[in-house]
């Protein structure tokens, strides 16, 4: 009994950054109930202060290879550990990018925005670890539901409050598709561990049913074509701190699990998913693109830009290799840069002036330059155009799809990537070519503000030029 014990609470001992996230979590939960109107003000600085010290201790961890707890259900090596703190990272700069946002307009909600915040992010924790159907889903909705709140989070306006609504409703519909699936992998495999799983699986029809309806369920969560319908208005709606939050975060997470099922549980049969994934990827990158061109609200037209990016991130899911892992985290990890960035400049301008128009933007480096240089390189690194961080990511992603002989579809990607080039650039465009009558007053960042856009203009401008990051990634793929 003590044995079984000890083998019991020692699966506790490899959850180090679950853990430590339990605890920030409690300290804002405590923080928020019992500080006075007084102490609430130095709240936001405890909860960044404090998850901030989280995010550094993350990168302590280091296993040498793969563990599990709980009967195989949660799964960690150190590729799991660097996913993690790729979320922190992102996340820490998110909460730097609200900080005003919260100060402002949000100062009596601060606490539960950040709760909410780091109860995702938990969720999502939960779903890079599983080992198991049931985990994954748990984990899936511990992330799903908060978010939801953070959608309806501005209740002054109502656009937040469709959005959240078509949000939860496709997310329940989606979650629907999804249990039916994991129900008949169960039912026809006996078990719902990925590794078993796998071996159960023999291509059968209703197994093959099954993955269809699984597939189809994280297509909502990655928003592919066509489980993409929700994403422009949910982007437009949210909060744009929460939009960026969604948009890199809740994408990356979702598209690592994505990547890790298909490897573990239905690698036998690779033929039939990527077939399945080779017209998504198509659709998702070709749609996202086209659309994208028409958008005049600058939420929007990041809402379908990132619609194309989970295309370009499916490139190195479809590969199903080692490189094809390695890549598609690098791409995540600069895609949370170069994203962010975008969304630290329209959350600074829309906080102080309200405008998210595209045609707001026009003569934006006249009165704010250094704005306006930021966005620049934002969306020259979205489109892929070197020296700058982007190029190198999507270098990579189409390497990866290349070596598994899949030069059509790199192909498609490259054609697509030039139409990218061109709405990317109408941005550009508007900040240095296009005059206003009314352009955006000059405006002054918060210090917050500024460090986080400090931290993605070197991370767009370096990070493709720091190749150990990117071999460590290799070395430690190959041990998943």
């Amino acid at each position: 009994m003590i044995e079984t014990l000890k083998d019991y609470y020692s699966g506790f001992a490899i959850m180090n950054q679950e853990l430590t996230l339990v605890l920030v979590l409690i300290f804002v939960l405590l923080a928020d109930l019992f500080l006075g109107e007084k102490g609430k003000k130095n709240l936001q600085f405890a909860a960044i202060g404090s998850f901030a010290l989280a995010t550094i201790s993350g990168f302590t961890v280091s296993f040498g290879g793969s563990q599990e707890a709980f009967a195989g259900m949660y799964v960690t090596s150190d590729m799991h550990v660097l996913v993690k703190n790729i979320l922190n990272i992102g996340t820490l700069l998110v909460f730097f990018f609200a900080h005003y946002w919260n100060k402002n307009e949000n100062r009596n909600q601060s606490g539960e925005f950040y709760f909410l915040t780091l109860s995702t992010l938990l969720g999502m924790y939960l779903m890079v670890s599983s080992g198991n159907f049931i985990l994954f889903y748990i984990g899936l909705e511990t992330a799903s539901i908060p978010m939801a709140a953070l959608v309806a989070f501005n209740k002054k306006n109502r656009d937040s409050a469709e959005a959240a609504a078509k949000y939860i409703l496709t997310a329940a519909f989606s979650s629907g598709v999804m249990l039916f699936g994991i129900s008949l992998i169960y039912g026809s495999c006996g078990s719902l561990y990925f590794d078993e799983v796998a071996n159960a699986f023999q291509g059968l029809p209703v197994q093959i049913l099954a993955m269809v309806f699984f597939m189809a369920g994280m297509g909502f969560k990655i928003s592919l074509v066509p489980f993409h319908l929700w994403t422009a208005d949910t982007y437009q709606g949210a909060p744009t701190s929460v939009t960026a939050y969604l948009s890199v975060m809740s994408k990356g997470a979702a598209a690592f699990t994505f990547l890790c099922i298909l490897f573990k549980a239905f690698h036998n049969y690779p033929e039939i998913w990527q077939n399945i994934l080779w017209w998504i990827i198509v659709v998702t990158i070709t749609v996202g693109n086209l659309f994208a061109i028409r958008q005049k609200n600058l939420k929007r037209f990041l809402a379908f830009s990132s619609i194309s990016q989970a295309g370009y991130i499916m490139l190195g899911v479809i590969s199903g290799s080692p490189l094809g892992m390695t890549s598609t985290v690098y791409y995540i990890f600069i895609y949370l840069f170069t994203n962010l960035a975008a969304f630290g400049i329209i959350s600074n301008i829309e906080n102080q002036t309200g405008k998210v128009g595209m045609d707001d933007y026009n003569g934006l480096y006249g009165t704010n330059p250094k704005s306006a240089f930021i966005m620049t390189l934002a969306m020259f690194s979205l489109g892929g155009i070197p020296p700058f961080a982007g190029f190198f990511s999507k270098f990579f992603i189409f390497a990866a799809a290349a070596e598994q002989g899949q030069y059509l579809l790199v192909f498609i990607a490259l054609l697509n990537t030039i139409i990218s080039l061109y709405y990317y650039l109408l941005v550009v465009k508007a900040m240095f070519i296009n005059k206003s009558e009314n352009p955006i007053p000059t405006i002054k960042s918060d210090n917050m503000s500024i460090i986080g856009l400090g931290i993605c203009t070197i991370g767009i401008l370096i990070l493709g030029f720091i190749s150990p990051i990117y071999e460590y990634m290799t070395s430690i793929s190959f041990g998943m």
